[in-house]
């Protein structure tokens, strides 16, 4: 059972990618997820996620700068299996409850085209779907499979802020 899991997010172009791999970091902690490996160097990026993290609780984790093969080769190391986000992948519907087995998973997400060398590299090429689509809802729904549904109601205790979930309105707990 699936244990530890970790992003590494390839082809962070700052200029252009700010906001979607800051939302990538994020989903990838509101969904349980450790911490994000950011193979470029956005310190921007990496004080974002830690404020939110900080203000809402967790200890979730920015590396940025890693070199990506480093950090493939690292994770297998140490005994986790890397899994490729792409839409050339094998279905993730077909892969997922193989990957469960494993108790570390290195999720890959690319923003540019990735290098070819990632789908050699990595255990496993998940596609969500076929079709193209969003970086951000392939990792959500990875990560909801991942964890069978069981993240999508995650509290983090050491939180300063808290949502009190509401019909209507916007509330927060004391």
């Amino acid at each position: 059972m699936t244990e530890k899991v970790c992003v590494l997010r390839l082809g962070h172009r700052p200029e252009r990618d700010r906001r979607v791999t800051t939302h990538v970091g994020l989903t990838a902690r509101a969904l349980g997820a450790e911490g994000m490996y950011l193979a470029s160097e956005d310190k921007n990026i990496k004080q974002s996620i830690d404020d939110v993290a900080e203000r809402w609780g967790g200890n979730f984790f920015v590396e940025t700068g890693v070199g990506w093969k480093k950090c493939v080769n690292d994770w297998k190391a140490d005994g986790g299996v890397v899994v490729h986000l792409t839409m050339y992948g094998v279905p993730m519907t077909s892969a997922i409850e193989e990957i469960k087995k494993h108790e570390k998973v290195l999720v890959v997400v690319g923003a540019e085209k990735v290098p070819a060398d990632i789908y050699n590299m990595t255990d496993y090429n998940v596609s969500v779907t076929t079709q193209p689509h969003s970086e951000i809802s392939s990792l959500a729904l990875f990560l909801d499979h991942l964890s069978d549904g069981k993240n999508l109601n995650l509290e983090f205790p050491d939180a300063d802020l808290k949502i009190d979930p509401c019909e209507r309105g916007k509330r927060f707990k004391d």
